[in-house]
């Protein structure tokens, strides 16, 4: 089987959000199943080739490749807010403690969407007001996905910190490595750092351990368990691993990833499943107690289909090209040779 036929035989999919999230309302792309089990090739759509490359090594990996052993059987979780009102942040994280047992919060800031600063800092403040409401010590992060300037982070993170009344850390605050290193230095707030390992071309590890306290790691963006377990050996820092806005389904991958990192720092972001409408099975994965197993998922026949048939036939051709150029593109050097031979044998 070449990437063509395999691409033309993956199965399109469009769920839906309940919330708004990274500027959409839906996750759509390809499922397959290989030896392994199900993969999930979802890159967003602003992502290259090259990077999209990374998605689908991840992806083929799941279906044609092995993961390592755990060493738990189940992973905590936090909880996830996205630009929302103070109401709704209010309700989303007295559920996440009284359903699901979750107690470690990421809140999003700095995305636009409507919102300011000041929007912000009263979703921060919400979070903290609730759990002490609910008698909950709890955790606090923020995501600014780069989205501060260095001289703006001077500023910001102390505020947030105080509104937050201690933060747990603060994640990717601000574009290039350097920046957070010279942040880090200024502050007692621990800095994690995501795209800058996810999306470098190349792997600096004295500068990761410059601008890092924590790694955020995610398996199928970083071409899978593998790569991503590698680069984690490579950097020696307590890592949080994280999903990447997936189905049920494609969210096995991180899960197993947490399930086989030996210096896990704490929950991971695992808790997208609330921010999920409709899904590949039919409940949306959400965690019990606060944690996860870790299993994999294959997707129910009657959700799939129903994913399925909201994927318009010129969306389906898009989709199909896009894995096979992502494949030649990067995909095809990213995997181990064991799966590039079954992708050509299967």
């Amino acid at each position: 089987m070449s990437i063509e036929s395999l691409a033309r035989q993956a199965v399109p999919f469009q769920v839906d959000l309940g919330r708004r999230f990274r500027a959409t309302h839906c996750r759509t792309g390809l499922v397959f199943a290989g030896p392994s089990g199900w993969g999930e090739f979802a890159p967003f759509a602003d992502y290259d080739d090259a990077i999209s490359g990374r998605w689908l090594a991840g992806a083929l990996e799941a279906a044609f490749g092995t993961w390592p052993d755990p060493v738990r059987s189940q992973v905590p979780v936090n909880a996830i807010i996205p630009a929302a009102t103070v109401e709704i942040v209010t309700e989303m994280t007295r559920a996440a403690v009284l359903d699901m047992g979750m107690t470690t919060f990421k809140i999003k800031v700095g995305q636009g969407e409507g919102q300011s600063t000041a929007d912000d800092l009263a979703r921060v403040a919400a979070v903290r007001a609730t759990l002490d409401e609910l008698g909950i010590e709890g955790a606090i992060r923020i995501d600014a996905n780069t989205g501060w300037t260095l001289a703006q982070a001077h500023t910001l993170v102390a505020q947030f910190d105080e509104a937050a009344r201690g933060l747990d850390y603060i994640e990717q605050p601000c574009v290039k490595l350097e920046q957070n290193a010279q942040l880090r230095t200024a502050t007692h707030v621990r800095i994690a750092i995501d795209e800058g390992l996810r999306l470098a071309s190349d792997l600096d590890v004295d500068l990761l351990r410059q601008a890092a306290d924590v790694l955020i790691v995610k398996a199928i963006p970083m071409g899978g368990l593998r790569i991503a377990l590698d680069a984690i050996q490579a950097v020696q820092l307590p890592v949080v691993i994280s999903g990447s806005m997936d189905t049920s389904v494609g969210l096995a991958s991180g899960i197993a990833l947490a399930g086989a990192v030996e210096n896990l720092y704490g929950a991971c972001g695992f808790g997208t499943g609330t921010l999920l409408a409709t899904d590949l099975i039919a409940q949306p994965l959400v965690p019990t107690d606060g944690m996860l197993d870790v299993a994999r998922l294959s997707p129910d026949a009657e959700w799939l289909d129903v994913a399925t048939r909201k994927v318009t036939d010129s969306e389906r051709e898009l989709w199909i090209h896009r894995m096979i150029n992502a494949w030649h593109a990067s995909a095809e050097q990213l995997v181990s040779g064991d799966v590039r031979e079954a992708v050509a044998q299967w």
